[in-house]
């Protein structure tokens, strides 16, 4: 297991070092609230439909930047931040690992919109949530956008998967564990 751990952590890190920059984990608050503003502004501006409901969300927790790699065994990781009112309250990472058949690394973001308080107290109060448990998850893809109403934002979490970029197929955000973190302040 432990030989496993040392392989996923050297994709991860490779991959980090591959897509331009630094390892995810180095970075700033400052840092990651610029990533957070400028991939809310590409969302908005490709989704009407994340637009609109980042009007009436509770909460929206960013990443902009997340990495993954893989062979045979294979992880992500990016840090991001939960914004309320516009301002950044709390910053987060987001972690998985997945083995089976693959290989490759690509980079992308999400965006989970909290439009209730239930689902925003469970994201609070949670010493780690693990996508697939607690509040339930809506992926939103181009086709449902097109097609959701202003009805349907009422309650749950709705996530937005944007900016993959890499070679790697398929990109999934369940059983991706969120943790709070406290990042540099430099």
């Amino acid at each position: 297991m432990k030989t496993a751990m040392r392989i996923l952590c050297c994709c991860v890190l490779f991959m980090a070092f591959a897509a331009g920059g630094s390892p995810a984990f180095a970075a700033s608050a400052g840092k990651i609230d610029e990533s957070v503003t400028a991939a809310l502004q590409r969302l908005y501006a490709e989704s009407p439909t994340a637009k609109m409901l980042g009007e009436k969300a509770k909460g929206i927790l960013v990443f902009p930047g997340i990495i993954k790699g893989g062979l045979i065994i294979g992880g992500q990781y990016g840090q991001g931040a939960l914004r309320k009112k516009g301002k950044t309250a709390a910053y987060y990472s987001t972690a998985a690992a997945s083995y089976g058949l693959q290989a490759g690394g690509q980079k992308f973001g999400y965006a989970l919109f909290f439009m209730d308080d239930n689902s925003l107290k469970y994201l609070e109060e949670s010493s780690g949530w693990e996508i697939g448990t607690g509040p339930s998850v809506v992926v939103v893809d181009k086709g449902v956008a097109k097609s959701m109403g202003t009805t349907a934002s009422r309650e749950g979490v709705f996530a937005f998967i944007f900016g993959q970029k890499g070679l790697m197929a398929g990109i999934g955000i369940q059983g991706s564990k969120i943790t709070r973190i406290t990042p540099d302040t430099k």
